[in-house]
């Protein structure tokens, strides 16, 4: 009952007045048709009625008073609009017209990769193109792109390419939904449980990211013929996703589509997050979004509900707990008789230091890390609705959604109590009671959890501890750890995209 669906966008709309607004970028002057002042800056400036072409700044939408009259209505343009052009709209194929500038282009110096001695040269800038690698399988494909296997013909390294159709990306939107991918591969180059980035370009009808190749293939590979974990095994995996997770919290960046087939494992059993497209970046303490996104399985309720949604932020949260973990004086423990103690306790002095901006929001990704970690250790979804009734309603995405806001969710009975207790925790339909949400501990409620008691957390952050699995490779070009549905597939691009 575990099997792969892909990642979905939603577009945003917004509706005042019968005017159903979409945020759009602009190529030239444009002014708001309410206040008159001109809409600038970088990215989507203004929104756009879809049915009127009414153009006003994302400020004023909300205050226009005339209704919609589904009519084509003129933009206003000032008289100081010297070349006498009516503003445009900006196409997708415009907007991607730098994707492979140097500006926009990720130093390859940067470039993450499995073996601590395959590094490229010092000060590096070269621009690649597709006629620098050469396509050896194809490795993954999901609703918005595929993945091959490829050699960098003059240094014989194997990468994975990520290659994704221009034809797909409609609207700004998309553009935008490329640039944050691009930017989050590179904050995440060089992190231990994150695929990196190595270089980027682009032909007339296609966008590439060419990216760390990891060798074990993905959990819903091992998943599908393992049917379940161990408890030992899926903490194991659930502890090192939960510190990638929180190094992107950090950085501002909601990951908003973790799930099986996005988690790989290297060639020492190690996991690393992979696939930035349904990404939020530049989030900071008290800031929120409300995009609805991501696999369907996964959705957090309070996407559902169309609630804005963040993440409980905190500077000091990790440094501290892998600070004062097993320090009885600093965590202010003075009960040294108390051998069944599930860990350290959120001593006064803890909770004084991680109270420092911290955010109120809570965090759609530690309710998807808690559906995975079902899935790992019950070897199903807990929101899994697939052939369950003869009635075709109760088979569709409108009623795994209602499932998902309504339903309770049983725990094995064969589980484990501190299972239990970290699935309840992660699974809180309440996101501001939900584990790792809180205030003022954050990510330090699941590092201090006592399903993770056994976990030593900065030997696991530094990837000291033994992987509870090690994939079986017999050389760089094997691929027996990924799905023959798309290893059987032809290597090839359409004549289009040389």
């Amino acid at each position: 009952s575990i099997y792969r669906r892909g990642a979905r966008r939603w577009r945003k709309l917004y509706r005042v007045n019968g005017h159903i607004f979409q945020a759009k970028r602009f190529n030239r002057r444009a002014f708001c048709a309410f206040c008159e002042d001109r809409i600038w800056g970088l990215g989507r400036q203004g929104f756009k009625c879809i049915q009127c072409k009414l153009l006003v700044h994302k400020k004023c939408h909300k205050l226009v008073q005339k209704p919609c009259s589904n009519e084509h209505v003129e933009p206003v343009v000032r008289d100081d609009n010297t070349n006498g052009e009516t503003p445009t709209m900006s196409t997708p194929t415009a907007e991607l017209k730098d994707f492979h500038e140097p500006q926009l282009e990720l130093s390859t110096e940067s470039v993450a990769v499995e073996d601590p001695n395959d590094e490229l040269e010092p000060g590096s800038q070269r621009q690649y193109s597709l006629n620098d690698f050469e396509l050896i399988r194809v490795i993954g494909r999901g609703s918005y792109a595929k993945v091959l296997m490829v050699e960098l013909k003059k240094t014989k390294r194997i990468y994975a390419m990520k290659v994704i159709k221009k034809a797909l990306m409609t609207d700004d939107e998309d553009i935008d939904w490329v640039q944050t991918e691009k930017h989050v591969f590179e904050t995440a180059s060089n992190h231990p449980f994150l695929v990196g980035l190595h270089s980027c370009f682009q032909t007339p009808s296609r966008l590439f990211f060419v990216i760390e190749f990891v060798r074990g293939g993905d959990l819903m590979f091992h998943m599908q013929r393992q049917r379940r974990l161990p408890e030992e095994h899926a903490r194991f995996y659930a502890a090192e996703i939960s510190l990638a997770l929180n190094f992107l919290h950090e950085k501002g960046i909601i990951y908003r589509d973790l799930k099986l087939d996005n988690v790989l494992l290297d060639h020492e059993g190690h996991i690393k997050l992979t696939d930035y497209g349904m990404c939020k970046e530049g989030i900071r303490p008290g800031d929120t979004t409300s995009t609805f996104c991501g696999t369907p399985n996964y959705i957090a309720p309070e996407i559902l509900r169309g609630e804005d949604y963040g993440f409980s932020w905190n500077k000091v949260s990790f440094y501290l707990f892998t600070t004062l973990k097993g320090n009885d004086d600093a965590l202010g423990d003075d009960d040294d008789d108390d051998d069944d103690d599930d860990g350290p306790s959120v001593s006064n002095h803890w909770r004084d230091l991680t109270s420092f901006e911290p955010s109120e929001r809570e965090d759609v990704d530690w309710w998807a890390l808690g559906v995975l970690l079902y899935e790992m250790l019950a070897g199903r979804s807990p929101f899994d609705i697939a052939g369950a009734s003869d009635i075709p309603d109760q088979n569709t995405e409108d009623y795994l959604f209602q499932v998902i806001l309504e339903k309770t969710i049983r725990i094995p009975r064969s589980l484990s109590v501190k299972a239990a207790s970290v699935l309840k925790g992660f699974l809180n339909k309440n996101p501001a009671d939900r584990l790792g949400c809180h205030r003022d501990t954050g990510f330090y409620d699941i590092a201090n959890h006592p399903f993770f008691k056994s976990i030593d957390w900065e030997p696991l952050q530094q990837r000291l501890v033994q992987p509870p699995y090690c994939p079986e490779l017999e050389d760089e070009f094997d691929v027996d750890n990924f799905d023959p549905q798309f290893t059987l597939e032809p290597a090839e691009l359409t004549p289009d995209d040389s």
